[in-house]
């Protein structure tokens, strides 16, 4: 268990049997993102338990290649919150961008991406289909590129229809690695 003790040190880390056996599970197996193995690590070498090594931050800082203001940090995250509260990356709910299209809006995207394109033009475009959409009030803004990514999420057949596709002359067919099949002719 984690302890805060007044002294030298500020935050103690002492780490159960069960906390460090799944520490040091979570170093082995290595499948996780870097951030989480690099907490573990200085966790385990902070650890002033009987069974732990009981680093300073600045020895881990060393041994780790790491700042020493991660390492305190994670000694206070480890007091204050737990294993759990130390491995779990934090996510702020303001950090992410409120969606352009939601569920209503995207289908009418799709919609009007498969209808006939405007007098004058052989296929809609990005371009021509964000200059649409606004002007439609389905949404408020959106680039070109937001309207891609949508439309991308999507089958493209249907939109092959409506939008065409300049390079179905190009594409042949391809066997596992890209390359062309060898007992197929380029018309198959």
């Amino acid at each position: 268990m984690c302890a805060r003790e007044s002294g030298v040190k500020k935050y103690v880390v002492k780490l159960s049997a069960d906390e460090r056996e799944r520490l040091q599970a979570l170093i082995r197996s290595g499948k996780h993102p870097a951030r989480k193995l690099l907490r573990a690590r200085i966790l385990l070498k902070a650890d002033a338990s009987e069974a732990g090594e009981a680093w300073s931050d600045s020895q881990i800082a060393d041994a780790l290649d790491t700042g020493l203001a991660t390492v305190a940090r994670v000694r206070q995250q480890i007091v204050e919150e737990g294993v759990d509260g130390v491995l779990t990356p934090k996510r702020s709910p303001n950090s992410a961008r409120k969606r352009i299209f939601d569920g209503a809006s995207e289908a009418k995207l799709i919609a009007l991406a498969c209808s006939e394109p405007p007098p004058g033009y052989a296929r809609w475009t990005l371009q021509l289909l964000e200059s649409r959409v606004v002007e439609l009030n389905i949404v408020e803004r959106a680039s070109d590129n937001t309207i891609g990514r949508t439309l991308k999420k999507y089958p493209q057949a249907a939109f092959e229809r409506a939008m065409g596709d300049p390079a179905r002359r190009q594409r042949g067919l391809r066997g596992r690695h890209g390359g062309r099949h060898r007992g197929l002719s380029p018309a198959a």
